[in-house]
């Protein structure tokens, strides 16, 4: 009797990219595109019905106002540090501080720009991702003796209103 040799071909594949790689998610063309091949090879005795449709293009909408909600969020917790003095972890043994002077956009993840003073006195400015800031310090807010300026006094002219009072007419 004789014995062949059995092999195996296996292939892996990184299921992590659309976590780690962002622009290799599915965005609305790709789900657009999914969903017309779903309706063009549907089978033609079973068809989907139009709720199961509406629902999933229901959830696709959900999805991306809670990313964009969630983008949105980020950005104002990013301008929300503007002035304030922050430590971020650059890495795991180095940690830096310095006073945030903006906010930058990079592939659409907003980044703080930290200005710090090197130990020679020389001013560098860094940008980090939100996930790093381990502290912050708010702002000092001024102080008692500043007054503020006062307003001008606004004034608008309207006119009086016109009433008309009508009375019914009787005939003799």
């Amino acid at each position: 009797m004789s014995v062949s040799a059995i092999t195996s071909n296996t292939t892996t594949t990184n299921t992590t990219d659309a976590f780690t790689n962002p622009s290799s998610a599915l965005n609305q063309t790709d789900f657009l595109k999914l969903l017309v091949a779903q309706i063009q090879f549907q089978d033609p005795m079973n068809p989907q019905s139009n709720t199961d449709m509406a629902a999933q293009l229901a959830q696709f909408t959900s999805l991306q106002q809670a990313t964009q909600s969630s983008s949105s969020l980020a950005m104002m917790q990013a301008n929300s540090l503007i002035g304030s003095t922050v430590t971020v972890q650059v890495d795991s043994n180095t940690s830096a501080s310095g006073v945030v002077t903006g906010v930058v956009l990079n592939n659409g993840t907003p980044q703080i720009t930290v200005q710090s003073t090197t130990a020679n006195g020389t001013k560098t400015s860094t940008n980090y991702n939100l996930s790093q800031v381990t502290s912050v310090i708010p702002t000092p807010v001024a102080s008692a003796s500043v007054k503020p300026a006062a307003a001008a006094p606004v004034t608008v002219d309207t006119p009086a209103p016109t009433v008309t009072i009508f009375s019914p007419q009787t005939t003799k």
